[in-house]
């Protein structure tokens, strides 16, 4: 029986004997330096007593900045994936067990004896989803949870509202403290200076272009808000949201209102996952150019659709892989000048 899952049986007879675990921690003897670390985030101090040796990431965005820091022989397991990896992480990713498409089970996470957990969205990480982070405590595996969902948010859910927009300030946040928890800073701050290098190199000339960002679902289709991802991606290129006066980062609108508001240009993410109709970019530009309602569209007509993945358009690194595709797309469509 692992380590792990001793320590599963115990706080079991412990809270059936009405008794809380001692989640005190003592620092290791020969602890390696800055150890141990105590790194604040959403509103918990995580507390490590060493660098992470067997990691697992229970969503793409954490993943793929575990790999770009180049942990991948510090990690036991990934999970909760949308789309392909970046094709720059595909031989990093490959050394790492993939635990689950989809969320994987308690039980699947604790057989890899993780050390720690890392998780992009509270609906991972939390009520509902692969366990909360108070059960995670109990079994003295720290947890992190990207500050991109919890701070400026009303509610911690992939969909929720947000009391401050997201800016990219919440993915170098993230980068930093997980360098810095796996005691490789440098490299953490090479990534943020990566990032911010190609983000300026995304044109930011107003281009006067209505856009609207279709993520999924055809009968109540989610667009993007004002304030996730596709706020800094119609930012950066210096375009509209049509949605921009909802706080919900995810909204459910009414093709009524997408013609209302009829944009210039469709941003369609092409999932590779396949749950909901309209996940996949053949189902999306099928149902567009086959309702009566939406072949209307100025965009539909004109048929200007610039394709990113799913995964472009979560808080994340992909959010700048987002940028490029829309400022590349728009270039082709003619709509913003060539470089």
């Amino acid at each position: 029986m692992s380590r792990v899952r001793r320590a599963v049986g115990a706080i079991s007879l412990l809270l059936v004997a009405g008794c809380a675990p001692d989640t005190s921690r003592a620092p290791h003897q020969g602890a390696a330096p800055g150890y141990p670390l105590s790194v604040p985030n959403c509103g918990r101090q995580v507390v490590i007593d060493a660098p992470p040796q067997r990691a697992v990431s229970l969503n793409q965005s954490s993943t793929e900045i575990l790999l770009s820091l180049g942990l991948a022989d510090r990690m036991v397991g990934t999970a909760t994936w949308t789309d392909p990896v970046r094709p720059d992480l595909e031989a990093a990713n490959a050394r790492v067990p993939r635990l689950a498409l989809n969320k994987p089970s308690l039980e699947t996470v604790l057989d890899t004896e993780p050390d720690f957990v890392s998780a992009s969205f509270g609906g991972t990480l939390g009520p509902g989803g692969v366990a909360d982070r108070a059960q995670f405590e109990q079994l003295g595996v720290p947890s992190y949870l990207a500050p991109s969902d919890c701070e400026g948010k009303t509610s911690v859910n992939g969909d929720g509202a947000r009391s401050t927009p997201f800016t990219m300030a919440a993915i170098h946040t993230e980068i930093r403290d997980l360098a810095r928890i796996f005691g490789v800073a440098d490299r953490g701050e090479l990534l943020v200076a990566q990032l911010r290098d190609r983000m300026g190199q995304v044109t930011a000339a107003p281009s006067g272009v209505d856009m609207a960002f279709w993520f999924s679902d055809v009968r109540a289709p989610y667009f993007a808000g004002c304030c996730g991802s596709p706020g800094v991606i119609a930012e950066s290129v210096g375009a509209r949201n049509v949605f921009a006066d909802t706080t919900d980062e995810w909204p459910q609108v009414s093709w009524e209102s997408v013609a209302d508001r009829d944009p210039d240009v469709l941003v369609l993410a092409d999932l590779s996952r396949r749950t909901i109709d309209g996940d996949a970019l053949a189902a999306k530009i099928a149902f567009l150019e086959s309702n009566p309602l939406t072949r209307a569209l100025t965009a539909v007509r004109e048929r200007r659709y610039i394709v990113v993945n799913g995964a472009d358009l979560n808080p994340s690194i992909r959010t700048v892989d987002g940028a490029e595709k829309v400022a590349r797309g728009l270039r082709e469509l003619g709509l913003a000048p060539a470089r």
